[in-house]
């Protein structure tokens, strides 16, 4: 099966020590954000979990406990964008992160992570002409590193239109422009860009519309291929293949404005104040009226075909 980490938080940048405790405990409990006395319990076992997936403005906290991690397949995206602590106030200096990027895949290998350039946001300081430069930087620094490249523009939620008021949608004629001289960029330095959840209206120009994170990437993460499930996406518009998340929404604390999985600031300080690594939860622990379900789980490696 596919553990994932990041559609709820950052658990690699604010809580690697919680992780390196749960993989050393072999099992994880999660609260389920609708229904929080429905408790999830999965177990963090090599021979049941196939592929852990990241995603990460900053892996470099997880550096020191990647031996934890060494029996498991894994897939990392790490998110790099161009912009400042006027938008990401929280997110480490990018010239730091390109240089973490090229460990982490020195680490895991070319084909076990990709590049996140999303979402965009037009604004007056950082326009088009803004994004090329900042995209053909970072591409020639993460040239030879990766060989996937997302994009995606920014899409107002209402808790984004509450943090973010001043955000505005980014135009169809700005979006084809931008995402063809992207897609340009990113060919010239072996990757392929991949749309998330925009359509197929960037595929003419050559974008890889089907999805950003499918079972065929895990599957050449690895070198296995994979019999999973079916399973729909986190959306509607979403092709991806995410589940079994262990994160907790409202705990990132990067405070990005366009953030969909905060609600405000102030809840976000109120809940890592209750982290405590040492927890099987990522906030709290155990409650009266906790029922907990233990999660079947089985590999869904192909022993028939093991190599790719």
């Amino acid at each position: 099966m596919i553990i994932n980490t990041g559609q709820r938080t950052d658990i690699p940048a604010f809580y690697s020590l919680w992780l390196s405790n749960r993989l050393r405990e072999g099992f994880v409990c999660v609260r389920n954000p609708f229904n929080p006395s429905q408790v999830s319990r999965y177990r963090l076992d090599p021979d049941v979990v196939d592929v852990i997936g990241f995603c990460t403005k900053n892996p470099a906290p997880m550096f020191t406990h990647m031996d934890l991690l060494k029996d498991y397949g894994q897939y990392w995206f790490v998110t790099i964008t161009p912009y400042g602590r006027d938008i990401e106030p929280n997110v480490p200096d990018k010239h730091r992160l390109l240089d973490d990027f090229k460990r982490l895949s020195d680490f895991v290998g070319v084909n076990a992570i990709g590049w996140r350039y999303d979402p965009i946001l037009i604004t007056d300081k950082y326009d088009m002409a803004y994004h090329l430069r900042a995209f053909e930087k970072m591409a020639t620094e993460l040239d030879g590193y990766t060989h996937t490249a997302v994009i995606s523009f920014i899409d107002l939620y209402p808790k984004v239109r509450r943090n973010f008021p001043e955000a505005r949608e980014v135009p169809r004629e700005q979006r084809l422009a931008l995402g063809k001289a992207i897609i340009e960029i990113a060919s010239g330095h072996g990757m392929t860009v991949k749309p998330c959840a925009e359509g197929d209206e960037l595929a003419s120009y050559g974008a890889d519309c089907g999805g950003c994170m499918r079972i065929s990437d895990y599957e050449k993460a690895i070198g296995r291929h994979i019999i999973a499930p079916k399973k729909k996406g986190a959306r509607a518009e979403c092709a991806c293949y995410l589940s079994c998340d262990i994160g907790m929404y409202n705990t990132c604390r990067h405070l990005c404005r366009y953030c969909y999985a905060n609600a405000e600031p102030q809840k976000v300080l109120e809940l890592s104040r209750l982290h405590d690594p040492r927890s099987p939860f990522l906030i709290g622990n155990y409650m009266a009226g906790d029922n907990i379900h233990d999660v079947p789980q089985v590999s869904w490696i192909d022993r028939q075909d093991s190599l790719i």
